[in-house]
């Protein structure tokens, strides 16, 4: 089952992290405790791990943009499985993340 990689809260104060560097790419296998991305915090740069093992299947943002804690980042898997769901904004698959922002949406837009 494919396992969302998400941004996490990597100092008290972060609400959000700039993603510095990827040290990874789509198809790398990485393993739990491999650190696949730098990511700038609102102290200091951090290294940013993985929980879970797997292949690399998606990378979903590039290289400095910001990220709300609880974002989407990446997404582990097996080979060849789809993710479609996970990608698309689906509720399917597992979080490798242990602190999942849960910040109310609002509708801001008038019908």
């Amino acid at each position: 089952m494919a396992i969302k990689v998400e941004m996490p809260k990597l100092s008290d104060t972060m609400e959000e992290g700039v993603l510095a560097k990827w040290n990874i790419q789509e198809g790398d296998t990485v393993s739990a405790g491999d650190v696949i991305a730098d990511v700038e915090t609102d102290k200091a740069t951090m290294e940013m791990e993985v929980f879970d093992s797997g292949t690399i299947l998606k990378l979903l943002v590039d290289e400095g943009d910001t990220i709300p804690l609880g974002g989407l980042v990446a997404v582990i898997g097996e080979p060849g499985e789809d993710i479609s769901g996970l990608v698309s904004g689906g509720a399917s698959g597992e979080s490798s993340s242990s602190e999942a922002a849960t910040e109310p949406e609002t509708a801001d837009s008038a019908s």
